[in-house]
């Protein structure tokens, strides 16, 4: 993995091998971060990364000046590797372990960003459910954005809060925005 820009840029980052992760490609991730780059100030952000895994959207949101980050991941071995690559890089991540779902359903703090990257593997209804749990619980800031990385063979595009998606090899995000 490697982070694509900011005070860290092109900095290679080597995730034990026993995790179970599939991280973001680079160049799906270096694709998205363009499209962020246009709407927000990384700086001035909370962002929420929901199975963050080894940490990869979150490192490259803290490498391009985001403070108020919050990681989720239930596996103790990610949230280890999250925190230990947190300490050397000098962020101030905030890792939780913990369910995902638990989470959304027992937070009301408000996010500019929600990245959500759930095993390929889920369910549709597993997927519904992440989108209509941050919907349902406001936790989206007005100009906020939800962001769920999916395998191309998933729909999500059926949601009335779905904007648009993109497809980035074998990666996709589907974005989803607060009505207006």
């Amino acid at each position: 993995m490697r982070i694509i820009s900011g005070k860290h840029k092109s900095r290679r980052i080597t995730a034990p091998n026993n995790l179970p992760v599939r991280p973001t490609t680079d160049m799906a991730k270096e694709a998205l971060f363009n499209i962020l780059n246009n709407h927000y100030y990384f700086d001035q952000i909370k962002v929420l990364d929901l199975f963050t895994g080894i940490g990869s959207i979150s490192f490259e949101f803290a490498s391009r000046g985001t403070k108020n980050i919050t990681s989720v991941d239930q596996h103790q071995g990610c949230i280890k590797f999250l925190d230990k690559i947190n300490t050397e890089l000098e962020f101030s991540i905030q890792t939780v372990k913990g369910d995902v779902f638990s989470f959304l359903e027992k937070s009301n703090t408000k996010y500019d960003v929600i990245f959500a990257d759930p095993p390929y593997d889920f369910s549709d209804e597993q997927y519904q459910k992440i989108v209509d749990l941050v919907f349902d619980k406001q936790l989206l800031s007005e100009d906020g954005l939800l962001i769920v990385e999916h395998a191309k063979q998933t729909n999500l595009s059926n949601n009335k809060t779905f904007t648009k998606s993109k497809k980035y090899g074998g990666n996709m995000f589907s974005f989803f925005e607060t009505s207006s």
